[in-house]
């Protein structure tokens, strides 16, 4: 996707992978400035724990906790998180998405949701969102709830959005869902991060059950389409980076299709 972006615009970059283990994070981000490395993604499990070797963050990025994209700024790491933006681009453009039907968490908050819901495996950590949000966006309504229970299903029976931030339904959990089918009804867009595989069991059963749902690769290509951004200083050639990861071509066949 960024290298088919900077050919787009004939520059003379190249965008690679660096699997990094959790003890190597320190050293790895720390060395970006000395090889000339403009930026870099930062993905699971690093979001977290890369704040503690940067210079500098935006304001949200502080705000979420996490960062996504480093930019290296006259030898300074400046960190930066465009999920939640690449989210509400990807909601807008792909999912139809008006009203509460904006984004998760934060970014949903602060675009004007008049409540959100927020289930996670570990309740603590739930809870310690919901508090973060509530401070920094406090007009919604703001609750945590268990991911298992009856507590879900109702929250989701008033629900226009689902968005599904797990790693459930990717790797060796790829035949699992972490909402039960039953919980769904066909009024909810359920949109799933995970882009690999394309459709999730998630995915699957909301689209069985008549819900409009939206997978991950239009996060992916939004955020990073802001990501190039921050990078380049230039407009992110988004129909490029959407062509690259398929968007437009399996768009073109829903038209087809009439899905």
């Amino acid at each position: 996707m960024h290298n088919a972006a900077f050919a787009a615009l004939e520059l003379n970059w190249c965008y690679v992978a660096f699997p990094v283990p959790r003890d190597g994070l320190g050293a790895a981000v720390r060395g970006l400035a000395p090889l000339g490395i403009v930026g870099a993604n930062i993905t699971v499990p690093h979001k977290e724990a890369v704040l503690a070797y940067l210079d500098d963050t935006t304001e949200d990025a502080r705000t979420i906790g996490a960062v996504n994209t480093v930019r290296v700024d006259g030898g300074r790491l400046i960190g930066h998180n465009t999920d939640g933006a690449g989210m509400l681009d990807a909601l807008r453009h792909d999912g139809g998405a008006g009203g509460a039907a904006r984004a998760a968490a934060l970014a949903l908050a602060a675009a004007g949701a008049a409540s959100v819901a927020i289930a996670n495996r570990n309740w603590d950590r739930a809870a310690d969102l919901a508090q973060r949000v509530r401070r920094f966006a406090p007009a919604p309504e703001v609750d945590a709830v268990p991911l298992d229970g009856p507590a879900l299903a109702g929250v989701l029976g008033r629900a226009d959005l689902l968005i599904q931030a797990t790693t459930v339904g990717a790797g060796a959990q790829r035949a699992v869902s972490p909402v039960a089918s039953a919980a769904l009804h066909r009024r909810l867009l359920v949109m799933d991060m995970i882009y690999e595989p394309r459709e999730t069991a998630l995915l699957r059963d909301a689209r069985a059950l008549g819900c409009r749902v939206l997978g991950g690769l239009a996060m992916l290509a939004y955020q990073g389409a802001r990501a190039f951004e921050i990078w380049t200083g230039r407009p992110a050639p988004v129909d490029v980076m959407r062509e690259a990861v398929g968007l437009l071509r399996e768009r073109s066949v829903e038209d087809r299709t009439g899905r």
